[in-house]
């Protein structure tokens, strides 16, 4: 791996990691290890690939080595042809390995991605209206793209990486110092002149890349608010274009501000690295060629040593940003067992029935309700709030009992906001009542069945409704 693939893997490390997290709970580990579970069999031949990687990396530098002694020991052309085919062989499979590892991460992360994503999904389904009517469908979004993306990393890149990082390391010391113990303590003497700026740094670049995904999601919400029909006819009806325009160029040109900051640290900091591996490669040839001439070294030692060098500094830096990447990816993580663990206020009951054959009657017996408090459907991270408001709704129906035979029509009028919509929401189950029943079926009062007790689908073929407000998905009409 060069220096300025690191240089940058590493600064993308840094930049997308998040700060103050919280330490992770055996908890979350367990549920990752239950996502983890179905790819079992994939995952230890990933960890074998990379062992076998990092194996392979090493053995290039040192066969590399070989070839510049046989040279100068003039050792004949068959040894240095069967040496460069060894080369070539190494070369081959590392490249082979690395294929095979990169299908393999790209197989687990992209199944980690699809059973994290079909479970939230249909855990988002069963929430109740309620749920819906608090969340910013943004941030609910965003828990199936960026969080699920974030988790899949932990599978996709960071086991893998620090696997085999911790083996090329250990590996790569191991010949190091066997070869030249002083010009690799030297070598190593120079690793904090890089890290200690990377940290600070790479803390300055994640509080730029957090504020600009601020304004970004600013403007994400402005565009799908203001480019849906209700809100392009309220910016129209009240002549707000002009300061809706102004709103979006401030943010916009904010983040313009950021991207020019973030280049130019990004910038500086390759031009760092590259110029702390230059020092280290200087010193290796320097220190190594002055050991070389003195006979303490052999010529083909100072090369081993300057080709390690790289492979050294590689699996250092990854591995001193590993804690940072592995809590950014239980962070993802956790966010998304937050959505899964919201309790569906609206469920089906194990012993769930049909509704009875025959007419069929609507009864509302006694029904008092009230809207459900935030604490009980959403989530504060999902509001963009502290804390949620835990106090309950007003009671909007107040004892309402009325029958409608089968065959009658039966019409609720009202001013706004009198319950006429409510009725028809606990009717269909998108609210439960606090007291008191809504039944269907029976020949007589309160004979019917609870709405409470009937299966979903019983509930949905024998009853039907129209919404007041229309709404289309973008999909074909079949």
């Amino acid at each position: 791996m060069s220096m300025d693939r690191v240089a940058w893997s590493s600064l993308y490390n840094i930049t997308t990691a998040k700060s103050g997290s919280k330490p992770f709970s055996k908890e979350t580990l367990k549920r990752v290890m239950a996502f983890a579970a179905p790819h079992k069999g994939k995952l230890i031949a990933f960890v074998i690939a990379s062992i076998a990687g990092a194996f392979l990396a090493v053995a290039t530098p040192v066969l590399a080595g070989q070839v510049v002694d046989a040279i100068i020991a003039n050792a004949g052309v068959g040894t240095v042809i069967w040496l460069a085919v060894l080369i070539a062989i190494v070369a081959v499979g590392e490249a082979g390995v690395g294929l095979v590892t990169r299908w393999l991460s790209s197989i687990i992360g992209e199944g980690v991605i699809v059973d994290l994503r079909t479970r939230v999904f249909d855990h988002v389904q069963r929430m109740p209206i309620a749920f819906f009517t608090r969340t910013r469908t943004g941030a609910l979004v965003s828990r199936l793209n960026n969080d699920v993306i974030g988790a899949q990393s932990a599978f996709a890149g960071t086991l893998s990486g620090v696997v085999s990082n911790v083996v090329a390391l250990v590996l790569t010391l191991a010949v190091m110092l066997n070869t030249s113990w002083l010009v690799t303590v030297l070598a190593m003497v120079l690793l904090p002149i890089f890290l200690i700026p990377a940290r600070r740094m790479g803390s300055k670049l994640a509080d730029l890349r957090r504020e600009a995904a601020a304004h970004n999601a600013a403007m994400g919400t402005q565009m799908t608010e203001r480019f849906s029909a209700p809100g392009a006819t309220l910016v129209k009806l009240f002549g707000r274009p002009d300061e809706e325009s102004r709103e979006f160029a401030e943010r916009a040109g904010r983040v313009r501000d950021i991207g020019i900051r973030t280049a130019m640290l990004q910038f500086t900091f390759v031009t760092a690295l590259t110029l702390v591996s230059a020092l280290a490669l200087a010193l290796v040839y320097g220190l190594g060629g002055w050991l070389a001439i003195g006979g303490q070294l052999a010529p083909g030692d100072v090369v081993v040593l300057a080709l390690l060098l790289t492979r050294l500094y590689a699996p250092l830096t990854a591995l001193s940003n590993a804690r940072v990447e592995i809590m950014s990816a239980l962070v993802s993580f956790e966010r998304v067992f937050e959505i899964l663990d919201l309790k569906p206020l609206i469920t089906q009951k194990p012993d769930a029935v049909e509704v009875p054959d025959g007419p069929v009657a609507v009864e509302f017996d006694d029904v008092r309700f009230s809207y459900p408090s935030a604490e009980k459907v959403s989530l504060a991270s999902l509001e963009d709030v502290a804390t949620l408001d835990t106090r309950g709704g007003e009671e909007v129906l107040h004892g309402v009992s009325f029958r409608v035979e089968p065959g009658q029509t039966v019409a609720l009028v009202g001013s706004s906001g009198a319950g006429k919509s409510t009725v028809a929401q606990l009717l269909s189950r998108l609210y439960d009542v606090d007291s008191g029943a809504v039944r269907l079926g029976g020949q007589k009062p309160g004979t019917g069945v609870d709405v409470r007790d009937l299966s979903f689908d019983s509930l949905r073929e024998t009853m039907g409704m129209v919404t007041q407000d229309g709404h289309l998905f973008h999909e074909t009409i079949a």
